[in-house]
């Protein structure tokens, strides 16, 4: 029985979740110490996908948003197919961090490889091109927090499995794909599966910001829009300028 089955019923019986609201202890999938594990549905996967944008684990905010998209089909009596790809599209990435997103993948050319106008499209028109998922598919939260790399997905065991399971699944469904890791948690977690042999290297574009809005300063100068001299001392440009660099060659190389 798949997750979503199995939570189903759950689904269904729920009241919509407003803004304020946690999620409900029957969806509980773990709680290790000051971590806890929740579902909700990220189980679909877009198997003709061109690119997959990954982050490290869903958010309150989108966890929510996935459960009120799939218990509204289930409500219109959707199969559970169509219940799952219209929660993964509403939710994945969803808030300002989508605006972001879009200009850093805009920024490196990643449209031109796609064919398209702009990474825009990859959340409408052009959902089809695109998969987006988790280093960990299942919103995990610390203390009450969204979780944001620390513990360790790789060192933490009921982190470590999330990656060796569905993470894994993923890559293996998906190795056609080009991989787009975010933040230096989730590179990390990928260079792992590289060195495993689950996927190639050249189709990995590690080193783009995170386009969290904390991350403005990065995304600006990542960007060219903030010039070298009027950075702080947060960050350094030699390592984006390198990633860039990187990320273009292998663009370059992927386009040949």
């Amino acid at each position: 029985m798949s997750q979503f089955a199995r939570f189903a019923d759950i689904l269904r019986a729920m009241p919509a979740l407003g803004q304020e609201d946690q999620l409900p202890e029957t969806l509980l999938l773990d709680r290790s110490g000051s971590l806890e594990t929740f579902y909700a549905p990220f189980d679909h996967i877009n198997r003709e996908a061109r690119i997959i944008i990954c982050g490290i684990t869903p958010g309150m905010q989108q966890a929510r948003n996935a459960l009120n998209a799939a218990r509204a089909c289930l409500a219109e009596g959707q199969p559970y197919e169509i219940a799952m790809a219209e929660a993964k599209k509403i939710a994945s990435f969803s808030g300002p961090m989508r605006r972001n997103l879009v200009e850093l993948l805009d920024g490196l050319g990643l449209q031109n490889w796609l064919g398209i106008d702009s990474c825009q499209q990859l959340f409408g028109s052009h959902s089809h091109l695109a998969h987006y998922t988790s280093a960990l598919r299942y919103p995990v939260f610390v203390n009450g927090k969204d979780y944001n790399g620390t513990p360790s997905m790789l060192k933490q065991a009921s982190l470590r499995r999330q990656i060796e399971t569905s993470l894994s699944e993923e890559v293996s469904a998906l190795s056609h794909a080009l991989f787009v890791p975010l933040g230096p948690r989730v590179a990390e977690v990928f260079q792992q599966l590289v060195t495993q042999g689950l996927i190639d290297d050249n189709r990995v574009l590690a080193g783009i910001p995170h386009p969290s809005g904390a991350n403005a300063e990065r995304i600006a100068y990542f960007l060219g829009r903030k010039p070298r001299e009027a950075l702080s001392n947060k960050v350094n440009p030699d390592k984006l300028d390198r990633a860039r660099r990187s990320l273009c060659d292998k663009i370059t190389a992927l386009s040949a």
